[in-house]
């Protein structure tokens, strides 16, 4: 945002490359041409190496947001993090069309996948890229292996009724200050990680596209990991596990304890990376 309260190109993308110098050294970006416009995707990892797509949640993040994981990840998997398009971040929607329903983001990520050369992969989404993630691998199972799902918003119970009080001056009219003091409140006072913060306040203001919104998934056979943030300020916790175990015959849940929604994914808590290896090295899912 510049002095007059206008979004800020040239200061978003300074602190989104500043977020991105936090990845591994050796990485590599693509742009997907799709229906809905050009997806910018970050890449590392061994070119050999299975794939695993990563979607950022929705609000200010971006694909930067999982600088945390990148490391750790990237030396068994190809990783590919997504900028969603209409989001913040480099992904340029197409003017005259957008993402109106669910089966456009699944005809969305369709198209993705094939740009990058991918027949079938691990996803994984934070937030509502989770959302988006599970929706997916309902419609096209035989492209998805496994499903990681990081604290996943409107899959499995609603958002509580204080995080949408607080959560909606920033919606209405957004300003860094605003979005910081969410943040904040949401993260319980946490101690963030400046250029992260930085890169959310920048983000306040981008014309983003409405999110697709849709009926709530069911049941699906994949394996699934669930990461549910223990300090989660959006929804109930244990609501959400005890649905999830409800509908996915084949969900592991673990509750990461001393962390809120918003603080990640860049934020894990220890140990939190060693779930997601082991989940995704596991012999045949």
């Amino acid at each position: 945002m510049n002095a007059r309260g206008a979004y800020d190109a040239d200061n978003f993308r300074m602190a989104y490359d500043k977020v991105m110098s936090k990845w591994p050294a050796a990485r590599e970006t693509a742009t997907v041409p799709t229906p809905f416009g050009t997806t910018h995707v970050n890449v590392c990892g061994p070119a050999d190496g299975p794939p695993l797509v990563l979607l950022p949640g929705g609000g200010g993040a971006t694909s930067a947001s999982w600088y945390a994981q990148a490391a750790a990840l990237s030396r068994t998997h190809r990783v590919f993090a997504v900028d969603l398009i209409g989001a913040p971040g480099r992904s340029v929607p197409d003017r005259d069309r957008r993402p109106r329903t669910v089966a456009d983001l699944s005809a969305w990520l369709d198209t993705l996948l094939d740009g990058l050369g991918v027949t079938e992969t691990d996803l994984g989404g934070h937030s509502y890229g989770a959302w988006i993630a599970l929706h997916h691998a309902l419609r096209a199972p035989d492209r998805v292996r496994r499903l990681v799902l990081l604290d996943p918003t409107q899959c499995f119970t609603g958002f509580s009724p204080a995080y949408l009080m607080h959560a909606l001056p920033s919606l209405l009219r957004p300003t860094p200050r605003r979005v910081r003091a969410f943040l904040e409140w949401e993260t319980g006072g946490r101690t963030l990680d400046p250029d992260w913060l930085a890169l959310q306040e920048a983000a306040a203001g981008f014309p983003a596209l409405r999110p697709v919104t849709g009926p709530r998934p069911r049941g699906l056979s994949l394996p699934v990991l669930l990461l549910l943030a223990g300090n989660s300020r959006t929804h109930n916790p244990s609501k959400a596990a005890a649905r999830a175990a409800a509908l996915l015959p084949r969900v592991v849940t673990t509750v990461l304890e001393g962390v809120s929604h918003h603080a990640l994914p860049h934020a894990v808590p220890p140990g939190a990376n060693r779930h997601l290896s082991d989940f995704l090295e596991r012999p045949g899912g």
